[in-house]
């Protein structure tokens, strides 16, 4: 939802529950990526309203602070970046505080972070996030790498028995959707690619359709 139009935000909420399957909501806190968002009025206004599930990730530092109370505002789902705590036991014991409180708890990395660092992880998140750009900003070209880091994970998990749905997010496009499901995502974040096209609407579709063909 960063790339809606806030001036009319209703409709665009709207527009979502009426298409997508989830709303995803970028927290960012102008500390752990050089932006400032929204926080709890607009997202738990937007919750209010909406029909599909909240999808809030968290681009904040300290993401234990405040991850429970998105869940107790309605969050469906929850996730924070790995490199914004000093540990994996850290960021376990906040997965688990996630997932007690009612929600789905996911891991994120930019993309300058080794995806092996999400190893420890599988098993244990309810998803992973891969950013195909550098949290922090929408409109941001893809980054090609992400299709290996995505192949690569979903290899290592497949593995051990696991299938955890893999989100990616940042300059999805129909340029790109075909082959970041073929690469094993299944959650598609497109923000600017949507609600700057000539019509959302159609584009949703298309997108759908391009992962089925």
């Amino acid at each position: 939802m960063l790339s809606a139009d806030f001036l009319h935000l209703a409709d665009d909420v709207r527009m979502v529950n009426e298409n997508a399957d989830l709303f995803h909501l970028d927290v960012m806190d102008g500390s752990f990526v050089p932006n400032i968002s929204y926080g709890f009025p607009v997202t738990d206004a937007i919750a209010k309203a909406a029909e599909k599930p909240l999808d809030v990730h968290l681009m904040i530092v300290n993401p234990e602070k405040y991850a429970v109370k998105f869940v107790e505002n309605g969050a469906s789902m929850v996730s924070f970046h790995l490199e914004a705590v000093e540990s994996d036991e850290k960021a376990s014991r906040i997965i688990r505080e996630i997932q007690d409180a009612g929600a789905k708890a996911g891991l994120v990395i930019n993309p300058d972070i080794p995806v092996e660092r999400l190893f420890p992880h599988v098993g244990h998140a309810d998803f992973f996030l891969i950013m195909s750009v550098f949290a922090g900003f929408g409109g941001q070209k893809f980054i090609p790498q992400t299709y290996e880091k995505i192949s690569r994970l979903k290899a290592y998990m497949l593995q051990r028995g696991v299938n955890t749905p893999i989100e990616v997010d940042g300059g999805v496009s129909l340029e790109n959707i075909h082959e970041l499901h073929k690469a094993g995502a299944e959650i598609f974040v497109a923000g600017s690619a949507i609600f700057k096209s000539e019509s959302p609407v159609n584009y949703i579709s298309k997108l759908r359709q391009a992962c089925i063909d």
